[in-house]
């Protein structure tokens, strides 16, 4: 075959697995109006190749399809082998493709995978989703949880109940006047406000515990309740007598 070079633009939604699948599909397109027989494919995509050898647990369509061309090309007399490049080590011809493909301009038409399909909705819909979350400025979670990215859940429910209240600040203890009607409570020793914020960090009241459990008085509430709790927020939480009003 001519030395000749091949690129083109897929659209946003694939993914990189389809793109590297793709490349390989239409090397096979150039080899089936070829009129030499003997053919080797070399791709630095092992994920693409190893799914190509276990042929028969794939799902995605691109896949699908090279293997039934391989098929018909073989019954047409074909030799074509497969072969891993490894990337970015310096090979000559491999460099030279990342470099067609960075500079490719011309569209070509495709079919979508489901799965870049929903992947990429998915991905949008998250953007969307942070976006919104990011304006959320005055809100006690966004102070702790600026990300919208899952945290681990507590092992314990009860205790991942509690510490997800502790969280959004919202806890028997500090919301029950909404309830009762009655006026918004007041630390006795502080005249502030009670929060959750006030009582896990602030309070004059609780300094031994916190040096006690956390060895400092100088805490914020990321460092009890963010991603990773405190493993002594508990204890201490019970050791001022608010575990089990929360």
């Amino acid at each position: 075959m001519d030395d000749a070079s091949y690129s083109h633009i897929l659209s946003v939604f694939c993914s990189v697995y389809t793109a590297e699948a793709m490349a390989i599909s239409y090397a096979l397109k150039l080899i089936s109006s070829s009129q030499y027989r003997k053919f080797c494919i070399y791709s630095d995509s092992m994920s693409v190749l190893q799914q190509l050898e276990h042929i028969e647990n794939a799902t995605h369509p691109i896949l699908l399809n090279i293997a039934d061309t391989v098929y018909y090309l073989k019954n047409k007399g074909f030799d074509i082998v497969f072969c891993w490049t490894p990337s970015h080590v310096g090979i000559i011809g491999n460099e030279k493709a990342d470099y067609v493909a960075r500079t490719a301009s011309i569209p070509i038409e495709h079919t979508i995978p489901l799965a870049d399909i929903r992947k990429s909705v998915q991905h949008y819909i998250l953007n969307k989703w942070q976006e919104t979350w990011d304006r959320q400025v005055n809100n006690k979670l966004h102070r702790i949880k600026p990300s919208i990215v899952l945290w681990p859940i507590f092992p314990i429910r009860g205790f991942d109940v509690k510490l997800t209240r502790l969280r959004i600040g919202h806890t028997w203890y500090t919301h029950i006047y909404l309830l009762s009607g009655d006026s918004v409570p007041l630390c006795t020793s502080c005249n502030e406000v009670q929060t959750v914020d006030h009582i896990l960090t602030k309070c004059p009241d609780f300094n031994s515990s916190r040096l006690n459990f956390f060895k400092t008085t100088i805490l914020d509430l990321n460092d009890l309740v963010g991603e990773t709790p405190h493993p002594n927020l508990f204890s201490f939480l019970r050791d001022i007598g608010f575990l089990f009003r929360i």
